[in-house]
């Protein structure tokens, strides 16, 4: 950088005023005077020579005179402005010094401050990005405030309408806490409580409903919540208002998202017209039964005359002739008797009442037996009638006796009817007895008209008639082979049909009898001469009744009236009573109670005469009978009681015993069997185990399902339903495998359990056979 010009005089005048300083004032002030001089001089002299051309002394005298005056003055001058300016100088050296100082001092701060400004610039634009960052995250935070805001008014919009609807909802729905507290209701609830939802909050139930109904319902809540599952009742409400409705209610624990339970939700379904039309319904079902066994009775009294009458008119002297029409008479009333069995069966079908009776049945005798009567028919009709037993057969089986004749009179009657020429055959045969079990083939064949072939799959559906356009005559109910289907799949059994129009038909029906184990039944009376009163107010009933035990070696005396039979039963002592229920002064249950209180039956066996076919044996053996003999009276049943009341077990005929006892009691619950019988009628006990048979096969599709898909937890909840369904109609071994298979901790479970389940449905089907065998001996032998 080049210096300046200020700067190189600055620097020429320094240099002299450091000359000066160097060689000393005087000396160049003395020089200073003596160059004056001689500048004067010569310049004196020039400017003489110039101006006038000749130069003299006296020119020079006057210039070195005033040289000599001014220069000490000028030299004064000179010297103080030197000094002033070396003092200035020395003092501008320092102030310059000062100044460089303060330039260094400026520069380091320069610096400094330009540090400051470029951390100053960094930290401004971390600041502007902090800004940008936040102003981001404002702009963020914004739009999520924003998104949840119009989330919460959408929350808020849901709520509203979910509200709405609950309130608007026709169910009772509340919901309480772990506490079992009121936590929130809809407005059905508020009507049933007479309080508010802000008045309920926070109350238990004993705040809100009168006691019986509280514990019943803190009772619910105790098992949803210990069981933590849901469950279903059904009970009555008092409203506010003063009316009771019928609800269902049904009550599930209640979950928040992380799975912590906050307590119950209860939805309640008002079927208060529900159950008025199911008691109504079961009212029509009482009153339709009541019709039945008042039916039941009107019609078998005079069947029972017929029946019995020209049976005993059969045996006395009768012409040829005379046999025929008395045949025809005792075959038409069988053949009616049979027509109204099946009316009732249709009865019994709708409530679900068809059951079995077995009982020792002798083959060969049944099947002869129900042969003679057929043949009565096909006498009337010129037909052949061929029968055949083939070879072995079991003597004696287990069997209802009355369901199995029912099946195949209905069988025979409609060959003899749908023939019109040519013949019915009746076959009887058995295959070798497995395990105790032999399967009994009975087959009907006709000569007749035939059903076709499409027809074929129709026939045994309820109230269809095959259409015979050439025989009109060969028409019937419809009900008859129904019946059949319905009792022959009852006792596990199968009916077959072929046929070919104008060829014939022929059904078969093949059954699995158990080998009998039981007494046989007696064909032949044992006892004599016993006094009996027989309370019976139909004069056709008394003089059929008294007939055959009169025939049967007894002496009967007769009342008409339970008031008479009461003072007879007062007045003498009787061997047994056989008493009519319905009579004309007072019931048979009345006058057996009355007999009872009196001490007059001590020792005397009451049995029921009756036409009611609605009612089990039991019912009757509750109301203080001893037996029931049905309406219209055989002389097989009468023989079978007799005996059975009065000859020792010695005396009677058995066959080899078998531990079939100790085996029920192995699968079975018989004393809690029993209670249940003697608690709630064997009936009642009969419609549960119809339950239990319809809803078991759901419950153990659902526990193979979940065994299938190896989740324990479902497989023993499934299996403590199973155990207590079980333990409700007595199946105790079932029970116990189900309660084995309902022990998930057991050590090894996953090992064994296939082989319970297997052990479980093996079980199901055996002791439900032994179940039903046992229900079947409390039942009346129609």
């Amino acid at each position: 950088m080049q210096p300046s010009p200020s700067s190189q005089n600055e620097s020429w005048a320094i240099r002299f005023a450091q000359f000066v300083d160097r060689f000393g004032t005087l000396r160049i002030s003395i020089l200073f005077v003596i160059l004056t001089l001689i500048f004067t001089i010569a310049g004196s002299y020039f400017i003489r020579l110039y101006m006038t051309g000749d130069v003299q002394v006296e020119d020079f005298a006057s210039a070195i005179m005033l040289t000599l005056l001014s220069a000490p003055w000028v030299l004064y001058f000179f010297s103080e402005l030197v000094r002033q300016l070396e003092i200035s100088r020395h003092n501008l050296k320092d102030v310059v010094a000062q100044l460089e100082s303060l330039r260094e001092e400026d520069v380091l701060l320069n610096r400094e401050l330009q540090n400051n400004i470029r951390q100053l610039n960094i930290e401004i634009e971390e600041r502007r990005k902090a800004q940008e960052d936040r102003e981001k995250v404002f702009a963020e935070l914004e739009l999520e405030i924003n998104e949840k805001s119009e989330k919460e008014q959408h929350a808020l919009r849901l709520f509203s309408l979910l509200r709405s609807i609950i309130d608007a909802s026709p169910d009772l729905i509340y919901f309480r806490n772990e506490e079992g507290r009121f936590a929130g209701c809809n407005r059905v609830a508020e009507q049933m409580t007479g309080k508010t939802e802000a008045e309920l909050m926070g109350l238990t139930p004993h705040e809100v409903y009168d006691e019986d109904l509280a514990n019943q319902v803190v009772a619910s809540d105790h098992e949803v919540l210990e069981n933590n599952v849901g469950i279903t009742d059904e009970l009555w409400l008092r409203f506010a208002d003063g009316s009771k409705r019928y609800y269902e209610m049904r009550k599930v624990p209640f979950f928040d998202k992380e799975g912590n339970r906050l307590g119950l939700l209860a939805f309640g379904r008002d079927i208060t017209e529900r159950k008025h039309s199911q008691v109504a319904l079961e009212k029509a079902s009482r009153d339709k039964t009541a019709f039945i066994a008042t039916i039941s009775h009107e019609l078998r009294t005079p069947l029972n005359g017929i029946v019995g009458l020209s049976r005993m008119l059969r045996d006395t002297k009768l012409t040829d002739e005379q046999y025929a029409w008395v045949s025809t008479i005792y075959a038409s009333a069988i053949t009616l008797g049979n027509i109204f069995n099946d009316i009732i069966d249709i009865d019994k079908l709708g409530r679900d009442k068809l059951e079995l009776a077995l009982k020792t049945v002798s083959l060969k005798d049944f099947f002869s037996e129900l042969s003679s009567i057929i043949q009565l028919l096909v006498a009337d009709k010129n037909l052949n009638f061929q029968t055949q037993m083939i070879e072995p057969l079991p003597d004696f089986v287990e069997a209802d006796g009355t369901r199995l004749r029912q099946v195949l009179w209905n069988l025979l009657f409609n060959a003899v009817k749908f023939t019109q020429q040519g013949s019915v055959s009746f076959t009887l045969s058995a295959e070798a007895p497995k395990n105790g079990i032999c399967n009994v083939v009975f087959k009907v064949a006709d000569t007749g008209v035939g059903i076709p072939e499409e027809e074929l799959p129709k026939i045994f559906a309820m109230y269809y008639q095959v259409k015979h356009p050439d025989h009109q005559s060969a028409t019937g109910t419809g009900i008859g082979l129904a019946i059949c289907k319905k009792m022959v799949e009852l006792m596990e059994g199968d009916i077959r049909v072929s046929s070919e129009v104008g060829k014939g038909t022929c059904f078969t029906v093949e059954l699995p009898l158990a080998i009998s184990t039981r007494p046989a039944q007696l064909a032949e009376i044992r006892i004599t001469g016993l006094k009996i009163l027989l309370v019976e107010d139909i004069e056709l009933n008394v003089i059929v009744a008294k007939a055959l035990l009169e025939k049967l070696g007894q002496t009967v005396e007769v009342a008409m009236t339970g008031r008479q039979a009461l003072d007879m039963a007062r007045a003498n002592h009787y061997d047994l009573i056989l008493l009519d229920i319905q009579l004309p002064d007072m019931n048979g249950f009345e006058v057996v109670s009355r007999m009872h209180e009196e001490e007059l039956v001590l020792g005397t066996p009451v049995v029921a005469l009756t036409a009611n076919v609605i009612k089990t044996r039991q019912e009757y053996l509750d109301q203080g009978m001893d037996d029931v003999i049905s309406k219209p009276i055989k002389k097989s049943r009468v023989v079978e009681v007799f005996n059975q009341l009065f000859c020792d077990a010695s005396e009677l005929p058995s066959l080899p015993e078998t531990n079939a006892a100790s085996k029920n009691e192995s699968v079975l619950d018989l004393d809690m069997l029993q209670m249940l019988v003697d608690t709630i009628g064997a009936e009642m006990l009969s419609t549960s185990v119809n339950v239990f048979n319809q809803s078991i096969p759901q419950y153990m599709e659902i526990l193979l399902t979940n065994l299938s898909a190896k989740d324990k937890d479902e497989v023993c909840a499934q299996a403590h339903k199973i155990k207590g369904a079980a333990g409700s109609v007595g199946l105790s071994r079932v029970q116990k495998i189900a309660n084995q298979i309902q022990q998930g901790d057991h050590p090894a479970w996953w090992q064994n359990v296939y082989d319970w389940v297997e052990e479980l449905q093996d079980a199901l089907k055996l002791d439900m056979q032994s179940l039903n065998n046992w229900l079947s001996d409390q039942t009346i032998d129609d």
